[in-house]
């Protein structure tokens, strides 16, 4: 009797173990049939958003190269090219590189320290990314712009300049003496140019002076330079001071009235 009840128990762990392992497998079969459409669902949807990422990298950069930028794809988002320009003439390019997942955030770059690239991000890169390239652009534009027209003027005009200009590493102030004759010329003139605007590769305020107890014909030379460095680039307006006939003759100025906007003795004029 003790043997068969033995037995029995046997049998009936054995059933136990049996019967647990048929509840574990369809479990399991429950479990694969609940969530391989949910994964496969989960991996659709991943992908879809990758394709709408990728997509929407691509048309970003459509409207970059548009806009006078350039880029390709990264594994962590874009690299772009900011190319700059005056005048039909392409001058630096500068790189960046983002990280264009939220947050966007700026991995690479090579913007001038003295550009407020860090500004410009915090007020336009998580909200609108467009913008903010758009802001970074014109400062590099206007900057390049700048910096052009006083090594042009130095480059091309340096027999009309005392010495070097006088500025900084933006060039939005720039201050020189020249003179009109050429060679073997004294230099009675002095313009300042200050660039108010950060996006503007123009001024936004020209004094031009003359040096103290200077004759009204020098005076009248001066008024007429002063909407030249005003309305034009200062290359071009130095082209237009240097080539002009009347200029070259402070004489032939004498008896047209005189401009004061803008035109003061040299005692008058500080950098």
């Amino acid at each position: 009797m003790k043997a068969r009840i033995k037995e029995l128990r046997r049998q009936r762990d054995l059933l136990r173990a049996k019967l647990e392992v048929c509840r574990s497998q369809i479990v399991g079969v429950k479990d694969k049939t609940k969530s391989g459409p949910l994964t496969s669902k989960a991996t659709e949807i991943q992908q879809v958003l990758l394709e709408w990422k990728t997509e929407s990298a691509k048309e970003l950069l459509h409207v970059f190269r548009l806009a006078g930028l350039s880029g390709k794809l990264t594994k962590q988002g874009v690299c772009l090219c900011i190319s700059t320009a005056f005048e039909g003439t392409y001058l630096d390019s500068y790189y960046l590189d983002l990280h264009i997942h939220q947050p966007v955030r700026i991995l690479r770059h090579s913007v001038p320290p003295f550009i407020p690239l860090e500004h410009i991000a915090r007020k336009h890169l998580q909200t609108d990314i467009k913008r903010f390239l758009s802001v970074l652009s014109n400062h590099l534009n206007a900057y390049a712009g700048r910096k052009f027209q006083a090594d042009q003027l130095q480059e091309r005009f340096a027999a009309f300049l005392e010495g070097h200009l006088q500025g900084n590493s933006l060039y939005n102030l720039l201050k020189f003496n020249y003179g009109v004759a050429g060679e073997d010329q004294t230099f009675p003139f002095t313009a300042k140019l200050t660039y108010g605007d950060p996006m503007s590769a123009f001024p936004t305020e020209v004094t031009v002076a003359c040096k103290e107890n200077s004759p009204a014909s020098m005076l009248d030379m001066a008024a007429v330079h002063l909407p030249l460095f005003q309305e034009k680039s200062l290359h071009e307006a130095f082209h237009c001071i240097t080539t002009s006939e009347e200029n070259q003759s402070p004489s032939s100025l004498l008896g047209l009235p005189a401009s004061s906007t803008g035109v003061t003795s040299d005692d008058n004029t500080a950098l």
